[in-house]
């Protein structure tokens, strides 16, 4: 019988969460090493709908993306998030374990699943991590930047990625005759790494979460952005766990 510890070296061998931002907070979140697990379900955030579907399929195990608590909480409160799914946990025994900033700086985690979907080729990783990729002798980090099949106008980019993501909108900036070559790319807020964006050869950035200056300060340098939304960037790595 497989333990939850059993199913954490599973993640730990794909994406290793020692390779997590020290922010965050990969790994177990409720439940116990030793519970056996038959049954997982799958899911980008942890909330109560997820996890009474989780209890009425008979679940063992719930993995998200993002995890449950990433702030220390000062008290349990099991009349919301999250003190109700630790009461919910503890109650079925259902271990929580989530797969956050490691998955997304994985090798062929969900930064290169992102670029595969929108047609990235030849890509490289954006923000090297160097401490990670001092530890285990390549390359680790955030972000991928990589090269389009053929040159293309902003617009038709925008339509493909719109088609390839199945997304009823998005949010860009940037004048749609510019001609693309390459692009970058961060799952998630994006934000933090629009500096390095601006001083990289990419002539567009996919991501989510721009904020408005940040926006400008993209205008203003002739680049372009589409902002595909937190959700529209990451709700894949549910069927990248999947598959993994």
């Amino acid at each position: 019988m497989l333990k939850t510890r059993d199913i954490l070296d599973l993640i730990n061998g794909i994406a290793p969460f020692e390779i997590a931002d020290s922010w965050d907070n990969s790994g177990l979140q409720v439940g116990n090493l030793e519970w056996d697990v038959k049954k997982v379900m799958i899911g980008l955030d942890l909330s109560m709908p997820l996890m009474n579907a989780a209890i009425e399929k008979k679940c063992d195990l719930v993995l998200t993306h993002h995890p449950l608590m990433i702030q220390p909480e000062k008290n349990i409160d099991f009349g919301r998030l999250p003190g109700s799914a630790v009461e919910a946990a503890a109650k079925h025994r259902i271990s929580i374990v989530s797969a956050h900033t490691n998955l997304d700086k994985a090798k062929n985690g969900l930064n290169d699943f992102f670029a595969s979907k929108i047609g990235l080729l030849d890509t490289n990783i954006f923000v090297v991590d160097e401490q990670s990729a001092k530890r285990y002798g390549q390359d680790i980090g955030i972000g991928r930047i990589g090269s389009l099949k053929s040159a293309d106008t902003f617009e038709q980019i925008i339509k493909q990625v719109k088609e390839n993501l199945n997304l009823p909108y998005l949010r860009v900036i940037g004048d749609l005759n510019l001609l693309v070559k390459t692009v970058a790319i961060c799952t998630g807020s994006g934000g933090s790494l629009l500096n390095d964006f601006l001083r990289s050869d990419a002539d567009v950035y996919i991501t989510g979460d721009i904020k408005y200056h940040e926006a400008r300060s993209v205008e203003l340098s002739s680049k372009g952005i589409i902002d595909v939304g937190h959700f529209g960037s990451e709700h894949m790595a549910i069927d990248l766990l999947y598959d993994k």
